[in-house]
């Protein structure tokens, strides 16, 4: 439970980041709740997060900078309601393209479905599909703070205290 849990953070992370790309819309500032799933773990898991503009720029800015090396194309376009975010990036000594669809709306819900393929295959897998659906709930929890996350099972984290600690690359 463990490894799927942490993969699931990761695929959040990772989705989070893209829709906090400059050109991507900003969420509403609040409680969202998200839920991924995968086609390599079984079920969904659901997770609460507490943003603000803030939150979204440290992500923007900490991830941005860290996998801008790595990654050889990283683009944004928008299809009629549509955002599309396609890269290829090296990932652990393979490389990673991916290609995200989101639809909706930043300010209340949006879905994000996310196809990776893997050349060599990372870990044995050489492919991934997941789709994260988000929803604002409304204001965060009293005592919360703006990048904290809450997942049944796992301890609560803070999102902005991570990235403020990520390495940061030259």
């Amino acid at each position: 439970m463990k490894h799927s849990a942490l993969v699931v953070t990761l695929l959040v992370t990772a989705g989070t980041a893209v829709a906090a790309t400059s050109d991507m819309p900003k969420r509403k500032s609040g409680l969202w709740e998200i839920t991924v799933s995968s086609n390599s773990a079984k079920g969904s898991q659901t997770m609460q997060q507490c943003i603000d503009e803030k939150t979204d720029d440290v992500m923007k800015n900490n991830l941005a900078g860290s996998e801008k090396p790595s990654c050889s194309k990283n683009e944004f376009r928008r299809e009629g309601t549509k955002l599309i975010t396609e890269s290829v990036c090296k990932v652990s000594g393979t490389t990673a393209t991916t290609r995200g669809v989101f639809t909706g709306q930043f300010d209340s819900a949006y879905k994000a479905d996310i196809k990776s393929t893997y050349e060599p295959p990372l870990h044995g897998m050489k492919e991934s599909a997941s789709t994260m659906e988000a929803k604002w709930l409304g204001a965060c929890k009293p005592g919360s703070k703006p990048g904290d996350i809450s997942m049944p099972g796992m301890p609560n984290i803070n999102m902005n205290d991570m990235m403020k600690n990520m390495p940061k690359r030259p």
